[in-house]
């Protein structure tokens, strides 16, 4: 069987784009080109992969089994071809990083200016989302480190090292009605109009547990996906919330919002660099790590 990297990315792309002249353009071939690798990955595997509705190319079942290796292989050739030509130079390459939103906001804009400063030829590409995705996408090759901010953490073949703490504090605002209050207890708590973090959040996964175990059901609540948006629902001064300590600080600083520790304080958070030890580490992932590594140390 000649299954080769080309067939492979053709089999991604058609999937992405479902086009045969776009995947022509894309890869710099000739349209009978693809169509030809296409055929003969029929024959090798001798099943339809492909089918052809309305204009569109869309794979069949079998088509999307293989796609599932095809991603797999493409990435992990791309890895490859990367690490080879980057080795221990950094002059020149690549660096993608996932991170949640606490570390990207808060952490790594100093340790990104740092890095770019010492290494411009190296190109960063930073995705922000949840700590689940940070993890499946380092799973699945599709960055170099992760930034996660959760809780204890245990998943192999990911390797995490603690970098912080991420403290979880009960905000509000100064004119919310029990802001004057010596201490929150959880009879304020569950008198308060409570916004919640997005269902995907490790914040929101803490917070429900703690609700749970005090036995409090908020009589009316929010759920917001964006902690600049739940920041501004507490400010408005109806509201509390659990945020991390580092997300609210200026706020705290400039009287925009009040800090409490939270009663019988949930279960211990902390902002962990992951990465998976089944990808090559490679002088330009090691050297941004001693960098964060570095933000540490300054930051204790």
């Amino acid at each position: 069987m000649n299954l080769n990297l080309m067939k492979l990315q053709i089999v991604e792309l058609l999937e992405k784009h479902h086009k045969i002249t776009t995947v022509a353009d894309l890869l710099g071939l000739k349209q009978p080109t693809v169509t030809f690798h296409m055929k003969s990955l029929e024959r090798e595997f001798g099943v339809k992969l492909f089918d052809a509705r309305m204009g569109r190319i869309i794979l069949t079942d079998a088509g999307y089994a293989l796609l599932h290796y095809a991603t797999k292989i493409n990435a992990l050739a791309a890895e490859a071809k990367r690490v080879v030509n980057d080795f221990d130079t950094l002059r020149q390459g690549a660096l993608s990083i996932g991170a949640s939103y606490v570390p990207a906001t808060y952490i790594l804009p100093a340790v990104l200016d740092s890095f770019t400063k010492s290494y411009p030829g190296i190109h960063i590409s930073l995705s922000v989302k949840t700590a689940p995705v940070i993890t499946t996408m380092l799973q699945s090759h599709q960055i170099d480190i992760g930034i996660i901010s959760t809780g204890p953490f245990h998943k192999a073949p990911l390797k995490a090292h603690t970098l912080c703490n991420d403290e979880l504090v009960l905000v509000c605002s100064p004119s919310h009605p029990f802001a004057e209050a010596a201490e929150w207890t959880t009879e304020l708590i569950a008198a308060s109009s409570f916004v919640l973090h997005g269902e995907a959040s490790s914040t929101r996964r803490i917070t429900d547990q703690w609700l749970d175990e005090q036995g409090i059901r908020p009589f009316s609540k929010l759920e917001l996906d964006s902690l600049e948006a739940i920041k501004q629902a507490v400010m408005l001064g109806e509201h509390i919330s659990f945020i991390s300590r580092m997300a609210v600080q200026s706020e705290v600083a400039r009287g925009l919002l009040k800090m409490w520790p939270i009663p019988d304080q949930p279960a211990d958070r902390q902002v962990f660099v992951v990465t998976n030890q089944d990808r090559y580490m490679s002088a330009t992932s090691s050297r941004f790590i001693e960098l964060l590594d570095r933000w540490r140390l300054s930051f204790q």
